[in-house]
């Protein structure tokens, strides 16, 4: 939720901007000390957050955090738990001593250092779902211009259960295993030292959180059951996700209506990017109201849901038995020696191995291996795209804790 909310304040501000035809900088003054707050309380194993910030001016600037506040987090039975601030304008709770239960409400208050006092609407925790089944399904979408098909594969899911509100919200992380065609094997400190080196870089993972909103609704289903449900599509040759193992992680969060209702609202604004002279993303009221001013705007959700998850691997093989087609590194090789350019115009300008050296490794591309004649002295110097042969550059040579091979 915290990135979603803070990607779409900005985007939605950007929108104001961008949308007129003349340049236009509007005034924001009167938004300049509103209350931000992204605040999540769930019944998993992981501490739920409050993170406080107040909006900025101007897009250079980055929001101010709001430290030293007060924020508890209170049950209808009366239990309560302060949240202690762990970093800059972000606090938790103990999810040890404090955790959400489902049929529980749940109201966030929020005491800032010049003791302003803000209070959200009780918020009742429904269960999530079971999320029966994570599968997916060859399939294809078309082009932007709608004369092309793209293949790839589309995931779904199977959801029962009892109790639920019929309102859904979705969030994903995704990690991928790389490895590069062309690692860097030698490296270069002159045209009679190339040095072979151990291979480093080859194999990382990538990773991606969602960004947009997935959020969904049918009480028609009465609440209880969500079939072949599409989630996201993947185009198979686009991406290097399936080079080697692929991960996907779901995460299911009931909602209640209001609070589908805010983020109906969020997404209609990110889609129509709003206008200045009719939508403006700041009415788009919240569930936390200030108690010294009633009418005083605060900006952001007190989120609280069930949530269930649900992960997945993918392999190659399984997308090629789809038939589908997978990525291929476009890793074209540069060799160049000094033989290759044309002869000087005068000695100074002579091409050396030094110079090839630093162009290219100056470029987008990397030195990964010499081409010696048969006497072993240096004839050409390999390059090829850094993307090719420097992992890194994509992703993280850490291998994620929970990842299986």
């Amino acid at each position: 939720m915290e990135a979603d909310l803070r990607v779409l304040i900005v985007i939605m501000i950007t929108g104001i901007l961008l949308t007129c035809i003349d340049p236009y900088s509007p005034d924001l003054k009167e938004f300049e000390n509103l209350l931000v707050v992204e605040a999540l309380l769930t019944d998993e194993d992981s501490p739920g957050y409050v993170s406080l910030s107040r909006t900025f001016k101007t897009l250079d600037e980055d929001p101010v955090k709001v430290t030293g506040a007060l924020v508890r987090i209170t049950d209808n039975e009366g239990k309560s738990n302060i949240l202690t601030e762990t970093e800059e304008g972000l606090y938790t709770t103990d999810n040890f001593l404090f955790r959400g239960e489902a049929g529980k409400e749940y109201t966030l208050y929020i005491q800032t250092p010049e003791g302003a006092e803000y209070e959200s609407d009780p918020c009742l925790l429904y269960p999530a779902l079971e999320i029966d089944s994570l599968y997916y399904k060859g399939d294809s979408e078309l082009s932007d211009d709608g004369l092309a098909a793209t293949e790839g594969i589309r995931l779904f899911i199977d959801s029962s259960g009892e109790g639920g509100s019929g309102y859904y919200r979705w969030t994903f992380d995704e990690w991928w295993k790389i490895e590069i065609p062309d690692p860097v094997k030698f490296i270069y400190i002159s045209d009679t030292q190339v040095v072979e080196k151990k291979i480093e870089n080859q194999i990382c993972w990538a990773n991606r959180s969602s960004q947009d909103i997935m959020i969904h609704t049918d009480l028609t289903e009465n609440n209880v059951s969500l079939e072949n449900k599409s989630l996201l599509f993947i185009p198979t040759a686009l991406t290097n996700r399936f080079s080697v193992r692929y991960y996907f992680r779901l995460k299911q969060y009931s909602l209640s209506q209001k609070e589908y209702e805010f983020w109906d609202l969020m997404n209609q604004l990110n889609e129509t990017g709003g206008d200045i002279f009719e939508k403006q993303p700041f009415p788009v009221s919240g569930n936390i109201h200030s108690i010294n001013d009633p009418e005083e705007q605060v900006l952001g959700f007190f989120e609280v849901s069930g949530v269930k998850e649900k992960d997945i691997y993918i392999t190659p093989s399984e997308i090629y038995t789809l038939g589908l087609p997978l990525y291929r590194y476009e890793c074209e090789k540069i060799i160049l020696g000094p033989d290759d350019f044309p002869p000087p115009l005068s000695p100074g300008a002579q091409i050396t191995f030094d110079k090839i050296y630093n162009w290219y490794q100056e470029s987008d591309y990397l030195f990964i291996e010499p081409i010696n004649d048969e006497e072993g002295n240096l004839r050409k110097l390999v390059f090829t795209l850094a993307v090719c042969a420097d992992c890194t550059l994509t992703g993280s040579p850490e291998r994620p804790d929970f990842w299986i091979e």
